[in-house]
């Protein structure tokens, strides 16, 4: 049965055959490592309440917005349809994808703030390492170990999407010191089912933020037009507008945005694998280049539309004020719990760690309603 679940996947690609696991357990006949690392996280408590954590607007703004679980989504589908292309292991691409944005605090990055400076005296916040803390310890869903023992190749691409690690400090201070056992090597480079779960990140974010924001009025198609790459796209769906809704002109614009910017990354990667001489999996290891990448205009574009974003979108006085009552939810919790954590907190369950840190291992784990409900009640 296995043999037919590992296929011939390219040479760059991570094996089917996982490394292992920090616990050791038995194979399962049906599914492959890394689709039993999919279907912990899909099961997971973390993933679902993602449902109810904002990406932009705070989650009580509308029920057509995006929220966390809606993005993880369109990530994995973004992460797939390029590895596939590649032939790479599509199923850890997909589990990276849903995984990474487990760690986030309600109310988005004001959250993750406002945490961070709660914890400025024990060690700190920081969204990717909670992630790691989820998946490794506070997930209990199994008699034989803490967290949902993953493979040793998603924690990795988990801890490396953006790269090698030179700094552990902040790791030592959240996990503690040889957490993962010497089973990561932080100093070689991530896999390219890493890379793309990561730049599908970015062309998910750049796309759909737009979407969002252009459905809620805090800007038109207008505002688009002197930003490159887009520019040439809205004049070409503009004319539709005769015929069609807005809404529709605005779904074809973004699925345009997409599709141009996957196309650019299939054809900048094929160049760098080129350029580095990439021959298998231990050379892209090795190499300190990032491989899987937008050219030079699509990077212009990239860094064009996050700069259009938080100007017009995240620091907008709508968004704004939303999320420093975010901001503002998550300092007061923390205080106030402090003040008597079992009152509000099954510490047992959090296991030997510092009471600081289960605090905000509570608070980082909150829906945003949840959030919103608890300070209304204390405050």
């Amino acid at each position: 049965m296995q043999k037919k679940l590992i296929g011939n996947l390219s040479k760059f690609a991570v094996p089917l055959k996982s490394k292992g696991r920090l616990f050791k357990e038995k194979k399962n006949d049906l599914r492959n490592d890394f689709q039993r690392d999919r279907d912990r996280i899909i099961h997971s408590t973390a993933f679902r309440r993602l449902k109810h954590k904002t990406q932009v607007f705070v989650n009580t703004s509308g029920d057509h917005f995006r929220t966390r679980i809606t993005h993880s989504l369109e990530v994995s589908q973004i992460a797939r349809t390029l590895s596939k292309y590649f032939n790479l292991n599509e199923d850890l691409s997909e589990t990276l994808s849903l995984a990474h944005d487990l760690g986030h605090t309600p109310f988005g990055h004001a959250g993750e703030e406002a945490l961070n400076y709660c914890m400025k005296d024990y060690g700190g916040f920081d969204h990717n390492i909670q992630t790691l803390r989820i998946i490794t310890i506070l997930e209990n869903r199994y008699y034989e170990f803490k967290g949902l023992n993953l493979s040793i190749e998603t924690l990795d691409g988990l801890i490396k999407h953006n790269g090698p690690i030179k700094d552990l400090s902040k790791f030592n201070k959240i996990l503690g010191n040889n957490f993962f056992k010497k089973k990561i090597n932080f100093n070689i480079n991530s896999s390219l089912e890493a890379q793309i779960a990561s730049i599908s990140d970015d062309i998910a974010y750049n796309s759909h933020d737009l979407e969002d924001g252009l459905k809620s009025n805090l800007f038109n198609l207008d505002n688009l037009k002197n930003i490159p790459v887009l520019n040439k796209i809205i004049l070409k769906h503009i004319k539709k507008l005769k015929k069609n809704s807005i809404d529709l002109v605005i779904r074809q614009i973004i699925r345009q945005i997409i599709n141009d910017m996957v196309s650019d990354v299939i054809e900048t990667t094929q160049k760098n694998i080129k350029l580095f001489k990439i021959k298998n999996l231990n050379d892209i290891y090795k190499t300190e280049n990032k491989l899987v990448a937008f050219s030079e205009k699509m990077q212009k574009f990239d860094k064009k539309i996050k700069s259009f974003l938080k100007q017009k979108m995240y620091f907008h006085k709508d968004v704004h004020s939303k999320t420093n009552y975010g901001r503002k939810v998550i300092i007061k919790l923390f205080y106030q719990i402090k003040k008597n954590p079992k009152k509000y907190i099954n510490i047992r369950k959090y296991g030997n760690t510092n009471i600081e840190r289960i605090i905000c291992d509570f608070i980082a784990g909150m829906t945003d309603r949840y959030a919103i409900n608890l300070y209304n009640q204390i405050k």
